[in-house]
């Protein structure tokens, strides 16, 4: 990589020996799924272990495990610990949002145009439910979603559901300042930051949303199976969608269980999963957001910005174009591919040992920490 072009602020050294990839495979594939780290491998295998000898389990290790979670999670986000619920998957947090959020009929919810499919299903039902309508912002196409997105925003908007950037081009959305449209209109936010949290700094106690939920598997390093869900404090005293008994108040008290309580434990914890207390994927995603926060968010994304803009730059020079940082996300490469180009691209790219992923009529490169310059090297070439 030429050193005057696309300098990395502050580089990070590759960590690829913090990871089982072998020689010669190039994984740029982090918004499909993360790697695991060896020490996330090490922490899961161990908690995992200790499963096999329950005689050893304390009753308080039930709730120790998930505030240990509960305060890496808040270092991510930059939030309070009491404001992270631990669920197990995007859908489930916003089915929690839907159930917590006002909505009355002839009211809308904006969405993106091909968002994820599971900020979108919730929506609808709410939507069919409450004789509502869900109102799709669509871009130009050369633009981010910012624009789309404050045109959709009208005074009968109740909710917008939208994610930092879009998961199949990472396009972009400002999202202070679709926090200050739905203040002045009084809509409700809701974020799914899956694609971004961990790589792309956000600031919650600007922006002000009512629920943001993240899945740990891709840019939060960690295992399948867990989310970290911010809850804003005006909605701690709402209502959870199942009724587990360890998110009761004195439920810490096993010999007292079945003094029934009608209220909670303090903040967001009232809105946790059942059988939350899940020692492999709480340790393995909280190892993994310490390995995230060794480096620092801003760094992070930093790093991955500058390695993007050198794939795209040399993308260019065998005739594919991308999206300028600015309007997608510097973590987030997306190049455009010929029409006859894209079909069978992935299988024909891994066979070597190559591995990214096709939407649409784009390539979705997704580099981290644990690629080099020989991985771009090897993608560019073979695309060449």
């Amino acid at each position: 990589m030429s050193a005057d072009r696309h300098a990395r602020p502050d580089p990070i050294a590759c960590q690829r020996a913090r990871f089982s990839i072998p020689d010669g495979v190039h994984y740029l594939n982090c918004a499909y799924m993360a790697p695991l780290s060896n020490d996330v491998v090490a922490a899961m295998d161990e908690a995992v272990r200790a499963k096999a000898r329950p005689w050893q389990i304390k009753p308080a290790d039930f709730f120790s495990v998930c505030e240990r979670f509960r305060q890496s999670a808040a270092r991510i986000a930059a939030v309070d610990a009491d404001a992270i619920a631990i669920m197990p998957s995007v859908s489930y947090a916003l089915a929690v949002a839907a159930k917590n959020l006002s909505f009355a009929p002839g009211q809308n919810i904006v969405t993106l145009a091909d968002q994820f499919p599971s900020n979108i299903y919730v929506w609808r039902k709410l939507a069919q439910e409450r004789q509502g309508t869900v109102r799709t912002a669509r871009r130009d196409a050369d633009d981010c979603w910012t624009a789309a997105v404050l045109d959709a925003i009208g005074p009968d908007t109740a909710i917008v559901a939208v994610p930092h950037c879009h998961w199949a081009d990472g396009r972009l959305v400002d999202l202070e300042q679709v926090a200050e449209a739905c203040r002045q209109t009084g809509a409700a936010i809701v974020l799914d930051l899956t694609q971004s949290l961990g790589a792309l700094p956000v600031d919650l106690n600007r922006i002000k949303p009512d629920f943001a939920v993240a899945a740990c598997y891709k840019w939060l390093m960690g295992p399948y199976g867990v989310a970290m869900c911010y809850v804003d404090p005006r909605h701690h005293v709402g209502e959870p969608i199942e009724n587990n008994w360890i998110n009761r108040a004195g439920s810490q008290d096993f010999a007292r269980l079945v003094d029934y309580r009608d209220d909670f434990q303090p903040g967001a914890r009232r809105f946790d999963m059942g059988e939350k207390s899940n020692p492999p994927l709480l340790e393995g995603a909280r190892e993994a957001m310490e390995f995230l926060l060794e480096f620092g968010i801003e760094r992070i994304g930093a790093h991955l910005t500058a390695f993007t803009a050198e794939i795209a730059a040399q993308a260019a020079s065998v005739g594919l174009s991308s999206a300028p940082v600015g309007k997608r996300a510097g973590h987030f490469l997306s190049l455009d591919l010929p029409r006859d180009m894209a079909a069978g691209l992935p299988d024909r790219l891994a066979q070597d040992e190559i591995f990214v992923s096709v939407r649409g009529n784009s390539l979705r490169v997704t580099p981290h920490l644990y690629n080099d310059d020989t991985d771009i090297g090897a993608v560019i070439g073979a695309l060449g």
